[in-house]
């Protein structure tokens, strides 16, 4: 069967369309095995509002939880204790590593290094950490944590 050109174009323009819907649509990947894999990576990972539940006052205090997440060894848990001001910004962080060795203990201690330096300042009720110095597992357990200080801290 011949097609007349100009129908050609059509069709091949609609194919070449569909084609970029696809691969714009596929493009996310999944990193959560890079916390037992590389870790060139600094730091990334920062605030994003993904909600409209999540409160926008808090009670001003001290907070801390425990956040569990799963890793290729098993699971793991990650103590958050953070300082949270009554407009909600976070003032202080520190996270204490739970994992008792292998590569979830390596990787728990770099995010605590470099927690710190993402959040303090930050507003918790915007808070969404990805990966800090190459751990993107940890976060997991951290943002668990995150969540029960916010729904503690609710005003």
């Amino acid at each position: 069967m011949t097609l007349p050109r100009t129908t050609k174009m059509v069709l091949t323009g609609a194919a070449a369309s569909m084609l970029l819907l696809t691969a714009a649509c596929g493009s996310e990947s999944d990193d959560s095995a890079s916390d037992s894999g590389s870790s060139g990576e600094s730091t990334s990972g920062q605030a994003e509002d993904t909600s409209n539940d999540v409160p926008t006052t808090f009670a001003a205090g001290d907070y801390a939880a425990e956040g569990s997440y799963q890793t290729p060894g098993g699971q793991q848990s990650v103590e958050v204790d953070l300082t949270l001001a009554e407009d909600g910004t976070i003032s202080a962080v520190t996270v204490t590593p739970q994992a008792d060795g292998g590569n979830s203990e390596q990787f728990q201690k770099k995010f605590a290094g470099g927690i710190a330096d993402e959040v303090v300042g930050t507003k918790i009720s915007e808070l969404d950490v990805s990966k800090v110095s190459g751990s993107s597992l940890t976060s997991s357990g951290f943002n668990a944590a995150i969540d029960k200080i916010v729904d503690e801290a609710a005003a």
